[in-house]
């Protein structure tokens, strides 16, 4: 049997605020194979690391990412004492301890996020197996495949495998990623006979953590990255 992949939610999500540094350090502790997290394009230009389109439930901020600058943005607190990262802060603090799943998740995010990737690549000893993009957004997988044909894209689904598959097959995907909610043994087994990874997200209770194990998936996402360690 492969290896599963133990992927931490927006850094340790479950342990510390979502999205910062600091959650990311937590889940590298845990020994994590890989951290996930949501990328937006700021006023300004820049990725930032955040979930929301707006700032008002991780932040003592208001209002839309996209209408803020950066240095607006930097002002704020995530929880009252954390930043909101950039994407490269994130990149940086990772570099050759573990991979990374790049949800696009605002607006116009594809294309900065492709420079960025091909500046890692080229001149800080990234490889693209190193980086997976995902998104609900159709429009920006198309664009990032576009701008690349080399990078790894993951096929987020909260509805139907099976049109995951479908899309994933004219973006030349490398996986899907389903929603617990939606994961059955036949649709894992359907998605990789179709030559797919199956990462399923977001698996917190021991009991479903098992039970992704026994469908065979090849990753999971977690807010509670430690507890992919542990065994009944």
């Amino acid at each position: 049997m492969n290896k599963i992949l133990k992927i931490g939610h927006r850094g340790a999500k479950g342990h510390l605020a979502e999205n910062t540094l600091e959650s990311i350090k937590r889940a590298l502790e845990f020994g994590v194979d890989a951290i996930e997290i949501d990328v937006h394009r700021c006023k300004t230009g820049e990725l930032v690391v955040i979930h929301d389109f707006t700032l008002d439930r991780t932040t003592n901020g208001s209002g839309e990412i996209a209408k803020k600058t950066l240095a607006e943005l930097k002002d704020l607190k995530v929880e009252d004492q954390f930043e909101i990262p950039l994407l490269i802060e994130i990149l940086e603090l990772i570099q050759g301890k573990c991979a990374i799943n790049i949800e696009l998740k605002g607006l116009n995010t594809a294309t900065a996020t492709s420079e960025i990737i091909k500046k890692y690549i080229a001149k800080k000893n990234w490889k693209y197996e190193d980086f997976i993009v995902s998104s609900f957004q159709k429009n920006e997988l198309f664009q990032m495949r576009k701008l690349d044909e080399n990078v790894p894209l993951g096929i987020l689904s909260k509805a139907s495998v099976s049109e995951a598959i479908e899309l994933g097959k004219l973006l030349e995907a490398s996986a899907i990623h389903p929603s617990l909610g939606i994961i059955t043994r036949d649709n894992v087994t359907a998605s990789q006979q179709a030559g797919f990874k199956v990462n399923v997200w977001t698996v917190n209770e021991p009991q479903d953590i098992e039970r992704m194990r026994e469908f065979g998936v090849d990753g999971i996402i977690s807010d509670f990255p430690d507890r992919l360690f542990e065994r009944k």
